[in-house]
């Protein structure tokens, strides 16, 4: 089994900082650094068996997507050494709508 270095873009590291600032208003900033925590972990277990997911050619060439605890949905892709978490989308949105929006840089 490959492992490969997990690299987050600038993009992912707004998301999970406007999840945690969007949770520590609604249950206070333990609650929400622990949640941040854990979707950290899960990202960082994507260095080995990095292909995981769901591959969606039809928004981006390589693009995956995974779920996690059924409320965040984490949109990256796979190099031969790097994993490169390009999102990382929390609970209602339309995470499809807004990826069309932002069309995110294949670089981090």
């Amino acid at each position: 089994m490959r492992q490969r270095d997990v690299i987050f873009s600038d993009q992912a590291n707004i998301d999970l900082r406007e999840i945690y600032n969007w949770l520590a208003d609604q249950a206070g900033p333990f609650v929400a650094l622990a949640y941040v925590e854990r979707i950290s972990a899960f990202i960082h277990r994507l260095d080995r068996a990095s292909e995981r997911g769901t591959l969606r050619n039809d928004l981006m060439p390589g693009l995956r997507i995974i779920g996690f605890e059924r409320r965040v949905t984490i949109a990256f892709t796979v190099e031969q050494t790097h994993v490169t978490v390009l999102r990382v989308f929390y609970g209602g949105k339309d995470w499809e709508e807004e990826w069309d929006e932002d069309e995110p840089p294949l670089t981090p």
